[in-house]
């Protein structure tokens, strides 16, 4: 059985395309933002179920629906299972990859890291925004098997971050792998995480910029490293 985990539901419409076999799960979390808590899974889903209503008005049984029994899939794999995990190299997208292979650690699945190839150095924390149908079976055909050793780095990775552990998330981004490009630059915006994006929305206020569609594309090229959507943007501009 062949899994592919991907990075939100535009991405899955251009994936049809491809002609590439296997299940699709898609990832509709924003898990870069928001409450991290809960003791167990069933607790953390209920908090985030809570967190998306309130900050944006989602409806807890759609989440449950939509979103975390989408992403238990992952969980209790068989051995004969392949999952490739399509996710781009932005935090946004990194920490929803750490959360997947935490959920997959301790499964005899094998676990690929598919990511988007040759973008230009300004265009990098883009994605697989431009790609298509072709592109895409291009970014699968040279997809990266995840050692042992990656998938507990992403655990760790994930925890870290949860915890907000500043120190351990700028250790753990010196750790090197092919699955993990820029993890450097991308640990030390998640220890700025608190601080940094809201100063380039209140720098950016007192340049005039006020409205979303003003400065959310200033904002992404200050700080395309954290991969935040408009609703992420949006909201800093209301509490900013």
């Amino acid at each position: 059985m062949s899994i592919h985990v991907l990075p939100g539901d535009s991405l899955a419409a251009e994936f049809n395309k491809t002609g590439i076999n296997g299940e699709v799960v898609v990832c509709r979390e924003c898990l870069v933002a928001g409450d991290k808590s809960g003791a167990t899974l069933e607790e953390f889903w209920e908090r985030r179920a809570n967190f998306i209503a309130l900050d944006y008005g989602g409806d807890p049984i759609e989440y449950q629906e939509n979103v975390a029994y989408e992403l238990e899939k992952l969980i209790g794999l068989p051995a004969d299972t392949e999952v490739n995990l399509w996710f781009e190299y932005e935090l946004f997208c990194q920490v929803n990859m750490w959360f997947c292979l935490d959920l997959v650690m301790g499964s005899d699945a094998e676990v690929f890291r598919v990511e988007p190839l040759n973008a230009s150095p300004d265009d990098i924390w883009k994605g697989f925004g431009p790609s298509g149908a072709a592109d895409l079976v291009n970014c699968f055909e040279a997809r990266t098997r995840f050692s042992d050793e990656d998938i507990r780095m992403g655990s760790r990775l994930w925890h870290a971050f949860r915890e907000g552990d500043l120190d351990e998330l700028r250790r753990l981004g010196e750790y090197r792998s092919p699955c993990f490009p820029f993890l450097k630059e991308v640990c030390e915006a998640a220890a700025e995480i608190g601080s940094r994006p809201a100063a380039i929305v209140r720098e950016l206020k007192a340049r005039g910029l006020n409205e979303l569609d003003s400065l959310f594309p200033e904002f992404q090229k200050r700080a395309g490293v954290y991969g935040y959507g408009d609703l992420q943007v949006e909201r800093l501009l209301q509490l900013c």
